[in-house]
């Protein structure tokens, strides 16, 4: 059975990513912050077929990270290190003329040292597999929205670190991958007060991302609406 981290699994594109990968046999490692929703994605993972540990706790925390790695042990090897978990930072979206600095150094904390520090902590494992890192990416990485320029700025460093990686490591697939706008809380959270109905709902993004890994393409940046098709 190939082994999958998921981080930030309990809802959202990583929840359904994890139930898609449940029903094709892979041994799932999961994480959240809310322990009663990552009881019930665990829970919703056995059902379709999985085998699974799921781990409550926050990717900025070292033993954290490191109890992840030791889960994926426990199964055997390490194919897949999903990098979901993310933070918007401030809501609503500050610009940056007033952006709180302190939250600044929360999101790069969250959305790009963690996801670093995990890549570290599984390379070991994902060589031996010859597997993949996928690190959800945004569109505010490559574009100027005002109110974005604190999320948008740490994709935009986690892409980065990506593409360095894929230079310096040629051993693992590195993807960031943009899913583009999707029906989650945190999209809400973007938008309070607003109708976000019309976005879709992450398990339809999830195809998009299984194409991409299925095609073993080269490292690189990717936007599901160029794997929607395929």
């Amino acid at each position: 059975m190939p082994v999958a981290i998921i981080t930030g699994a309990s809802r959202g594109f990583g929840r359904a990513l994890g139930a898609d990968l449940a029903r094709d046999g892979w041994s799932l490692v999961v994480d959240a912050r809310r322990d009663s929703e990552l009881l019930g994605a665990r829970e919703t993972f056995i059902a379709l077929g999985a085998r699974v540990e799921a781990l409550s706790g926050d990717v900025t925390d070292p033993d954290h990270r490191a109890r992840l790695i030791d889960a994926a042990l426990g199964f055997g090897s390490l194919d897949l290190l999903v990098n979901n978990a993310s933070t918007l930072g401030t809501s609503p979206l500050p610009t940056l003329d007033r952006y709180p600095l302190d939250e600044l150094l929360h999101v790069f904390d969250v959305n790009v040292v963690a996801p670093l520090a995990l890549i570290q902590l599984a390379l070991p494992l994902l060589r031996q597999s010859r597997g993949a890192v996928v690190s959800l990416s945004s569109d505010a990485a490559v574009e100027a929205y005002e109110g974005w320029g604190g999320y948008g700025s740490s994709k935009a460093a986690l892409d980065q670190l990506h593409r360095v990686l894929a230079i310096e490591l040629g051993d693992v697939r590195l993807y960031s991958f943009d899913p583009g706008d999707m029906r989650t809380e945190m999209h809400q959270a973007a938008f309070p007060g607003e109708d976000i109905s019309d976005r879709p709902d992450p398990s339809t993004v999830v195809p998009a991302l299984r194409s991409l890994l299925a095609s073993a393409a080269p490292s690189g940046r990717f936007r599901a609406s160029d794997w929607a098709s395929a």
